[in-house]
């Protein structure tokens, strides 16, 4: 007997590629300008609803199509706001993803892998392995759930302003489908969220950054954590391959293919007795010179299987202090959503880990309680 076709999941579908679609069922391609909007801008997912198309066209998406989104497993919100989700993905994995609100805007942090390939030390998403990309309806399916969750709300409100491509994984190890969800994210008939609004954030995998800037033009973050190579080989291991010299080279190209005058974000992660001393301040103000940036300084936010500390924040001002004395704009991130769990490098998800990373760090936990 003959398994049934697998439906296609219109929920990751941008405008081109939905029009595609529509064209080979012999259908004109205004029908995806219609289908965007019942999806991401009204969260419909039954195809009954969609009343301006007819019947058949309705009977015949019901049979070869579905909309189909990420299933909530958890849904908690912080004594500060902030709103985490954790999300089922197919086969039993999870992802996190985080909505921190601030006055008028709020940021949607979202995943775009199931775990992390990249073992960064400070961060708590790649002690968890690796299992998987998520595919393009797994990572605009989490902007559509989080949109889901305020609705009913009035045209003029918009609970998410911007969005960070800063959850679990790295998004340019999954470069197709990160570029089409945020493709819809920026899409004027799904989300309508400006390019600047829109922030992929790296640890340095130079020759993606490279083919990023020829197909689309969002807000870039460079995730950075160290002046130098031979302490950022200790942190990012992705550094081994490509240095901070090439990383800096490329991120130079991608801002200069934009447009406007938009500068790069500088993340760096301060750790206690590691990289907070004034001297990595110095170093960090002339490893940067020239590059148009501004640079977000992040405490450390610990987590069981790391020995690493959060600075003092005495350590951090004097760090942010001496990076403003050099003529940079320079901010501290205040820790958000930390009571659950949600704050930067937090974001653990349950994977499956295929790399066995997972497994690793918990013998080394029990050798050396």
């Amino acid at each position: 007997m003959t398994a049934p076709a697998e439906k296609t999941n219109l929920l990751g579908l941008p405008k081109a590629k939905l029009e595609a679609f529509f064209e080979t069922l012999g259908e004109k391609r205004f029908r995806a300008q219609q289908v965007l909007q019942w999806i991401h801008q009204r969260g419909v997912d039954d195809f009954d609803q969609m009343t301006n198309m007819s019947v058949a066209l309705r009977e015949r998406l019901k049979e070869i199509a579905e909309i189909r989104g990420p299933e909530v497993v958890y849904d908690e919100t912080s004594k500060d706001g902030t709103r985490k989700w954790v999300m089922r993905m197919d086969n039993g994995n999870n992802v996190e993803t985080v909505l921190i609100p601030d006055g008028e805007r709020g940021t949607l942090c979202v995943s775009s892998q199931i775990g992390c390939s990249l073992d960064c030390t400070f961060c708590s998403t790649g002690k968890r392995g690796f299992n998987r990309n998520l595919t393009a309806a797994e990572i605009i399916g989490q902007v559509w759930v989080a949109r889901k969750a305020f609705m009913p709300y009035e045209p003029s409100s918009r609970p998410i302003t911007n969005v960070v491509m800063m959850g679990m994984g790295e998004p340019l190890l999954n470069f197709d489908n990160v570029v089409d969800a945020m493709n819809l994210m920026m899409e004027d008939l799904a989300y309508g969220i400006s390019k600047r609004r829109v922030t992929l954030s790296t640890s340095g995998v130079v020759p993606a950054l490279d083919r990023l800037g020829e197909v689309t033009d969002v807000s870039l973050a460079i995730s950075l954590h160290a002046p130098n190579d031979e302490l950022r080989n200790q942190l990012v291991p992705l550094n081994k391959k490509y240095p901070i010299s090439e990383l800096l080279a490329a991120t130079r190209r991608y801002l200069a293919r934009l447009p406007d005058k938009r500068k790069a974000t500088i993340e760096y992660t301060v750790i206690q007795g590691v990289n907070d001393k004034l001297e990595h301040a110095k170093e960090l103000a002339v490893v940067l010179k020239g590059l148009p940036c501004k640079i977000n300084l992040i405490p450390f936010n610990p987590f069981p299987e790391s020995d690493f500390e959060r600075p003092s924040m005495n350590a951090t001002r004097r760090f942010q202090n001496a990076l403003t004395e050099a003529g940079y704009v320079t901010t501290v991130r205040t820790p958000r959503g930390d009571d659950i769990d949600a704050a930067c490098g937090q974001l653990v998800g349950r994977v499956e880990d295929r790399t066995k990373r997972s497994q690793r760090y918990i013998a080394v936990q029990q050798v050396n309680p």
